[in-house]
């Protein structure tokens, strides 16, 4: 359920070096945030160009339960969204760490990668 191949955050979101364009991180959120969320209609996701800052909210997923920020696990230029989600926001459900990624950033320092959490120390938050 939690890829050893990538990089979490307490927040949720998971982390995949390298993503599709030179330089860029892919960014979605874990199986665990899914799940929680349950059924999501709606993703507000960051625009191509932006820039955002690690910890920092840079999107939204509006489920049929509620709406959760989506937080930006490294600071860096915004490069690619998901614009599947659009029409088929429930891919984040289906396959959230296929389909259903959100967008890609290429980290201003890539340091920060590093003080992510591995699949072990991302499940141990979960208390299990």
């Amino acid at each position: 359920m939690y890829p050893d191949d990538l990089k979490y955050t307490a927040e949720h979101e998971w982390v995949r070096t390298p993503g599709d364009h030179e330089g860029s991180v892919r960014v979605g959120i874990t199986h665990f945030a899914q799940d929680a969320l349950g059924d999501i209609v709606y993703a507000q996701l960051p625009e191509v160009g932006d820039s955002v800052e690690a910890g920092s909210t840079c999107g939204e997923l509006e489920s049929t339960k509620s709406v959760s920020d989506v937080y930006a696990p490294v600071t860096g230029e915004v490069v690619a969204r998901n614009e599947a989600l659009e029409a088929t926001p429930d891919l984040v459900n289906n396959d959230p760490y296929g389909g259903g990624w959100l967008f890609e950033v290429v980290p201003t320092d890539a340091a920060q990668l590093e003080g992510l959490l591995d699949s072990t120390a991302y499940q141990a938050t979960l208390g299990g």
